[in-house]
């Protein structure tokens, strides 16, 4: 089941959207829902400190940005937020990703998708790959990508350090998010990119990047949907 859009995102005129030479994809929110162990992990964290008030609905939002935004955000000091960081690295994994689970669709599509495939999440590398290798969806990929110690998204790195995998330009890429900060990472990094409307992002702040093209469910991300 696939979220109802807002009137914004509807009323936008939908295109078919080519096939591309490579696909950049984002993880969380794109080909998974992975918010209840992300959230559950970082609300371990946070009652380790005596905070046991914060929602998995205020957690959600921050799903694609960096820890440190998210705990800054929550009055925590950056002297507190190295080791919160590390907490939360042990805890996330420890999980086994229980509660997560791939997107209706999205390994069909994955398959039937023509060009070659990366990843550009905000999830460690090795990570990404245990991941996807669980949930049988890394054999789609040419490439895995996190974001392995410099900036994350909305800074283009991620997606920059693909192309360099690859061997591949901007301009033959389709970065596929589902969050604002996705969308910026891929005009930072000259790219075209599709705002997918089933994950964690607000499809009014999605609009205000004005993405190439959007996709309500996974298989509108096929040129012959």
């Amino acid at each position: 089941m696939f979220p109802v859009c807002s009137k914004a995102a509807r009323s936008r005129p939908d295109k078919l959207i080519p096939a591309f030479p490579v696909y950049l994809f984002d993880v969380d929110g794109t080909l998974m829902d992975s918010a209840a162990d992300i959230c559950g992990a970082i609300q371990t964290v946070l009652a380790n400190r005596g905070r046991d008030d914060i929602t998995q609905d205020v957690l959600r939002p921050y799903i694609g940005r960096h820890l440190l935004d998210e705990f800054l955000d929550l009055g925590f000091s950056r002297d507190e937020i190295d080791q919160m960081i590390v907490e939360y690295r042990a805890i996330y994994p420890g999980r086994k990703h229980a509660s997560t689970v791939v997107y209706p669709g999205v390994a069909d599509v994955l398959a039937r998708l023509g060009g070659r495939k990366s990843t550009a999440t905000t999830k460690g590398t090795p990570t990404t790959r245990q991941v996807l290798d669980q949930f049988g969806l890394i054999g789609h990929f040419d490439h895995v990508q996190g974001t392995d110690g410099f900036a994350a998204k909305p800074a283009p790195d991620v997606l920059l350090r693909s192309l360099e995998a690859l061997r591949v330009r901007p301009h033959d890429c389709l970065f596929i998010g589902d969050t604002s900060s996705d969308m910026q990472a891929g005009r930072n990094a000259g790219m075209r990119i599709c705002a997918v409307t089933w994950g964690y992002g607000d499809p009014n702040e999605l609009a205000t990047w004005n993405p190439d093209f959007w996709a309500h469910t996974p298989h509108e991300l096929l040129p012959d949907y």
